[in-house]
């Protein structure tokens, strides 16, 4: 028997709802039913373009509704409790960007509600072919003992181009590299080497917008775990996540790049199946909707601790 496409619905269309949107329209396991956005511009050429998902500008029509499964949440973090609680009581599975939250009261109701349902957060790292090898590198104790992680972010601008138009990115209250890149990787640390305990956290401000620079020393039990982040310097954006080990240490660049040293040098890591994108991720939500726990998916657990860290560089 054919399992039936989930129903559903998205909340907020600015950079990641939209491709969210797209990629979900071609996806063998979901129907897309409803789409709502505040910027009213935004829904009129969005519904031109794909008659057959009803757009609106009220996240009533997706919260509840009688033809929406689950319920996708692409609004600013600080919105997110408010979206993600009320879906939770109707009903429905949520999906949520990341972070989870940007207060701790905010993230508690958010985590008291989904419990017993499905949900998951879009942390990019955690269903990439580099997580996966590294997970097994570290299973199979090819690094020997962990000593440490670093890591590296610049931006020459921010900010990115691509978020230009997300004002709320650039601001102190919800935005900041911090939240908004950091928190993958504090992810990815939190998921292979164990939970983070801030040490010592630290931002820098140049003006009334978010952080220019972040310091941060923490622990994921006795292994230190240090973060270097600066905006406004020349060069390229850079994202690095330096494992280090007894035996192996592994690089992680540019979201995807994976190298290995097991001596003086870096090598570069051949990687093997699907990537990782929001595709697969979609896939292991369906997984989850239908009643399974997919290790590749972030749920609200681990995005409540990433959070705690986060939020500890803004305290």
């Amino acid at each position: 028997m054919t399992t039936p496409p989930i129903r559903l619905g998205i909340i907020g269309l600015g950079a990641m709802g939209h491709h969210l949107l797209t990629t979900a329209l071609d996806h063998p396991d979901f129907t897309v039913t409803h789409a709502v956005d505040l910027a009213r511009e935004t829904v009129s050429a969005l519904q031109a373009e794909h008659p057959g998902v009803a757009f609106s500008v009220t996240a009533g029509d997706v919260i509840g509704a009688e033809d929406v499964d689950a319920v996708y949440i692409a609004t600013p973090p600080a919105t997110h409790a408010a979206f993600a609680v009320p879906a939770f009581e109707a009903g429905q599975a949520v999906f949520c960007e990341k972070p989870l939250a940007v207060s701790d009261a905010d993230a508690a109701a958010m985590l008291k509600a989904a419990a017993g349902k499905a949900a998951a957060v879009n942390f990019s790292l955690s269903d990439r072919q580099s997580t996966r090898y590294v997970e097994q590198a570290i299973a199979d104790g090819r690094l020997g003992d962990v000593l440490g992680v670093e890591i590296r972010l610049a931006f020459p601008v921010w900010p990115r181009a691509f978020q230009a138009d997300a004002t709320w990115v650039a601001g102190r209250e919800q935005g900041g590299f911090v939240r908004e890149v950091f928190s993958h990787f504090a992810y990815l640390t939190d998921r292979l080497v164990g939970p983070l305990q801030p040490v010592h956290a630290e931002l820098e401000y140049r003006d009334e917008a978010s952080e220019t620079a972040a310091y941060g020393l923490m622990k994921a039990g006795e292994i230190p775990v240090h973060l270097t982040g600066i905006v406004g310097a020349a060069g390229p954006d850079t994202y690095e996540w330096v494992l280090r080990g007894t035996k192996q240490s592994y690089r992680l660049t540019a979201w995807r790049d994976l190298f290995v040293a097991e001596g003086n040098d870096w090598r570069a890591v051949e990687l093997a199946g699907e990537l990782g994108s929001e595709a697969t991720r979609l896939t292991l939500f369906a997984q989850a909707v239908r009643g399974e726990h997919p290790h590749d998916l972030a749920d609200f657990a681990a995005a409540d601790r990433v959070q705690r860290v986060v939020e500890a560089f803004h305290r």
